[in-house]
């Protein structure tokens, strides 16, 4: 049986949980998430706990997806979820145009606009060199931060561009020159 859907997702105080058949929908304070539930798998609630039961052994590979889907959402509406970008590079920011457009300088002949999704957040420093994304939703704010990183992403000779907040690098060695 899956360790991970055996465990029972604790529901904290102002989180509401409406179960349906196939989905179930999470409301909190930061925010209304709905999450998809396979086939064969359904939520119990308990004691003030959620449960994930499956109907037989053919549905435990979804058994454990399902349970962390259901407790990301929880989380994310009730404590939201956050990554940190670090730009690095000479003459390399960033700057947001209203709350809806986020322009990055990255070296390139033309700055970059990204539009910035519904349902997350983004706070840059006052150097314009550190990012804050939050949103309640954990997939979305991981593939912005994967998006943003994509756009110019660490150099291995310089380590110059846009990184993970403490990612460790490994930085290449460059030509010795002609003997």
């Amino acid at each position: 049986m899956s360790r991970i859907g055996r465990k029972p997702i604790p529901l904290p105080a102002g989180v509401k949980v409406d179960l349906a058949p196939q989905a179930v929908a999470v409301q909190g304070p930061k925010g209304k998430l709905q999450v998809a539930l396979p086939a064969g798998i359904t939520l119990v609630r308990q004691d003030g706990h959620l449960l994930a039961q499956r109907a037989g052994d053919e549905y435990a590979p979804l058994h454990g997806l399902a349970r962390s889907l259901v407790a990301n959402a929880v989380h994310g509406v009730s404590s939201g979820f956050q990554k940190e970008l670090d730009i690095v590079g000479v003459g390399y920011r960033a700057e947001l145009k209203g709350k809806q457009t986020l322009v990055l300088t990255l070296g390139f002949s033309h700055p970059i606009e990204y539009p910035v999704p519904p349902g997350i957040e983004i706070a840059v420093d006052a150097k314009s060199t550190h990012l804050t994304i939050t949103g309640a939703d954990r997939q979305r704010v991981g593939q912005v931060a994967a998006d943003l990183r994509g756009l110019r992403p660490p150099d291995p000779y310089k380590n110059k561009g846009v990184r993970y907040t403490g990612e460790r690098l490994k930085k290449k060695v460059g030509k010795t020159g002609a003997k």
